[in-house]
């Protein structure tokens, strides 16, 4: 297994340059979808005087800090689309991805999401470290001016998983299927007055899952139990050679339906989740 040799080769190990190249495209074009929704819905005066996201960060990080972080918002919000895109083409590619930290650094002050943040942060970051990120369109070549950053983005996703199924399985509400019936009946009630776009949950599934019965409280016990498992097992399954190909359809799948419980936050997540997996390979 590749991942396996470079480590005990001290990431002397040849792999693809163009894979983490096809990466930082997928990544780029992620950000930067994900930076164009943050304009609408009311995300361009996100910190007008009297708005309650306005009162809540003072509230939090005092006048004074809010007033520096209010002061470069829509700069910020403006040039991140471009810096994205720029890393997604391969324009500066280093000067891009720096960029691009920062905006998403800076995303930190307020975000409701931290997790997904960092993960886009680790993940652009490791771009850094690469020998040859490419500008343009990708070069297949073997060598080892990207086997580290390679490593590193294998990683920080096997992290993102086994981070995210301890903690699911810590949590008695998810274990359970409560929370998901919760969650799932919740929106049942008040889904005609959210915002178009927020959540997208078939009629079929409110229809029979959407109540607390003690059936569908069962059915999203057992939805819950295997994506911790599935959470656990697919970062070996997409080293594995023989296993990669039905790991990328069971990972498209599970991650079609976290985008669906909210596609404008998980949207960007999920393609650049989706995206690593083409790292799991070295050739």
């Amino acid at each position: 297994m590749w991942f396996f040799d470079a480590l005990r080769s001290g990431f002397q190990y040849p792999t693809d340059e163009a894979r983490l190249q096809y990466f930082r495209i997928i990544l780029g074009l992620a950000l930067t979808a994900r930076f164009l929704l943050a304009l609408g819905h009311g995300g361009w005066n996100r910190f007008a005087p009297g708005t309650y996201s306005a009162f809540a960060l003072t509230k939090r990080i005092g006048e004074r800090r809010f007033h520096c972080l209010a002061r470069v918002y829509k700069p910020v919000l403006a040039a991140r689309p471009v810096a994205a895109l720029a890393l997604s083409v391969g324009v500066l590619p280093r000067l891009s991805a720096l960029l691009v930290i920062a905006a998403l650094a800076y995303e930190l002050a307020y975000a409701k999401s931290p997790n997904t943040l960092r993960f886009a942060i680790l993940m652009t970051g490791a771009l850094l470290f690469a020998g040859a990120l490419g500008s343009g369109l990708p070069e297949h070549r073997m060598s080892t001016h990207n086997t580290w950053p390679q490593a590193l983005c294998v990683l920080v996703t096997t992290d993102l998983y086994w981070g995210s199924a301890w903690s699911k399985a810590r949590s008695t509400q998810f274990r359970t299927g409560l929370y998901l019936a919760q969650w799932v009946h919740v929106f049942t009630q008040v889904k005609d007055r959210l915002p178009s776009g927020e959540h997208f949950i078939p009629g079929i599934v409110r229809r029979h899952l959407g109540t607390l019965s003690e059936q569908s409280v069962r059915a999203w016990r057992l939805l819950a139990g295997t994506v911790i498992a599935l959470e656990v097992l697919l970062p070996p399954a997409l080293l594995i050679e023989q296993t990669r190909t039905a790991a990328i359809m069971v990972g498209i799948a599970m991650h079609v339906g976290f985008s669906a419980l909210k596609p404008r936050q998980l949207i960007a997540f999920s393609s650049t989740t989706l995206a690593s997996y083409i790292l799991f390979a070295a050739t």
